[in-house]
């Protein structure tokens, strides 16, 4: 039987669906409140993360170049990622067998990581052996293909070089490291800057990538985000007592001559009294260096009871 409503049962139905309903004009929406993850603290945004791809765009173009016309063959590279990871989690990523090399940064002084993947060795060597660049089975190279793959990687760092010039970071090749050594390179719960390269040849294919520690990346940041490089005023009392500070920081200095190499046998032998041969000519200066960094050729001198170093020119690139 159906049920009929009576008048004042409709009203509350009616009442208690305009009760239930949003308001057409809600006041002042609260502001959201979201927990702050500290884990992220350091991480690289959308824009950073883009000026570093513009940057590594430019080194992949040259790097198509240079190595298309030396190794006389189509060759292309393409950034395909620009992330950070932890240390441990480029390491998982990098094959069994894989040539992988330590890169040292200056001036930073810092050693990042090159991983190639072995796909490659064998049509780049081929091709610098004066074959077609075939592929080749995956395997451990020879002492005689690692120093050609050298020669590849130097000529890559030497592109990263060129490319990274606004950010004022040289890469040297330093040698290559087997897959336990490379764990060693890092701290493997360090933040890192990973990038990413696709290699495309003929007659193969594979990765190159790069991990950078997180000093690289932060010295990076500062000298491509927009925002810090603006320049900040300060109130000139301000810049005073900033610059009266920064003049009583102490740095580590010394004066020594250039770095020279000396057999083992002859540094095994030595005893208090023996005159050691350095092969480095007598009229050779001594090289002061502040922080790490040569700043002008010296003599060492003395002034009253304690040594001094007389400068006698400063050093290429530090002329005023």
């Amino acid at each position: 039987m159906e049920k009929m409503l009576k008048q004042d049962e409709i009203d509350a139905l009616f009442q208690a669906a305009r009760s239930s309903a949003p308001d057409a004009a809600p006041t002042e929406a609260r502001p959201k409140v979201v927990p702050y993850n500290f884990a992220t603290a350091g991480q690289i945004s959308t824009e950073q993360l883009r000026a570093i791809s513009m940057l590594n765009d430019l080194f992949a173009r040259n790097l198509t170049h240079n190595l298309a016309a030396w190794l006389r063959t189509r060759f292309q590279v393409n950034l395909v990622s620009a992330e950070q990871i932890p240390f441990n989690e480029f390491l998982l990523r990098i094959p069994e067998i894989s040539y992988a090399a330590s890169v040292r940064l200056e001036p930073l002084g810092a050693l990042s990581v090159l991983q190639l993947d072995m796909s490659l060795a064998p049509p780049i060597i081929d091709l610098l052996l004066g074959g077609e660049g075939k592929e080749g089975p995956l395997r451990e190279l020879t002492d005689i293909e690692e120093a050609i793959l050298g020669s590849v990687v130097e000529i890559v760092c030497r592109e990263l070089t060129t490319a990274w010039q606004p950010v004022c970071l040289s890469f040297n090749f330093e040698r290559r490291e087997m897959q336990t050594q490379v764990a060693r390179i890092m701290a493997v719960t360090e933040r890192t800057l990973c990038l990413s390269f696709e290699i495309r040849m003929p007659h193969g294919s594979g990765l190159l990538n790069l991990a950078f520690p997180a000093v690289v990346a932060n010295t990076i940041l500062r000298r491509l985000t927009s925002d810090w490089e603006r320049s900040r005023r300060h109130a000139p009392e301000t810049r005073t007592l900033m610059e009266t500070a920064a003049r009583r920081i102490r740095f580590g200095a010394s004066l020594q001559l250039p770095p020279v190499r000396l057999a083992a046998r002859d540094i095994e032998t030595l005893e208090p009294g023996m005159v050691l041969r350095l092969d480095v000519p007598a009229s050779t200066l001594a090289e002061w260096r502040v922080g790490g960094q040569v700043l002008a050729e010296a003599q060492a001198i003395r002034q009253g009871p304690v040594r001094a170093a007389r400068m006698e020119r400063r050093a290429k690139g530090m002329e005023a």
